[in-house]
């Protein structure tokens, strides 16, 4: 199962790199603990999320999601079946959107259709380091 999410970023969780760490440091132990995959964008005050992994663990994961404070206005843009996992790599990583051609003239991530956003989000993780 795969869900695709947009939210807007609150507070220091919006600008602040330290606070990215944070939040991308505790994603990744819980969702390797809960066997969940993703990758995490943060763009212009907006986040994008891409989770994968089974559907109990993913609803409990949207729960706690919604529940927290760092972020606002949760919009799941999909949710259903996905045929493999795209970001199986990472519990969770960090996706650089910044320059996507999907982005371009201004585009908001919150503006995005799903099919788009998951397809800016693979884009991304191409460039993202695999550990070994």
């Amino acid at each position: 199962m795969r869900a695709l999410y947009v939210s807007a970023a609150v507070g220091d969780a919006g600008r602040s790199l330290a606070t990215l760490a944070e939040i991308l440091g505790q994603s990744d132990r819980n969702n390797r603990r809960d066997h969940v995959s993703g990758v995490l964008a943060r763009h212009e005050g907006l986040f994008l999320q891409a989770i994968e992994g089974a559907r109990i663990d993913l609803d409990r994961l949207l729960e706690r999601l919604r529940r927290d404070p760092r972020h606002d206005d949760v919009r799941l843009l999909a949710y259903g079946p996905a045929s493999e996992r795209a970001f199986a790599a990472w519990g969770l990583a960090l996706a650089d959107v910044s320059s996507d051609p999907g982005l371009a003239k201004g585009r908001r991530l919150d503006e995005l259709t799903p099919d788009d956003a998951l397809a800016i989000l693979k884009r991304a993780a191409t460039r993202i380091p695999v550990a070994a």
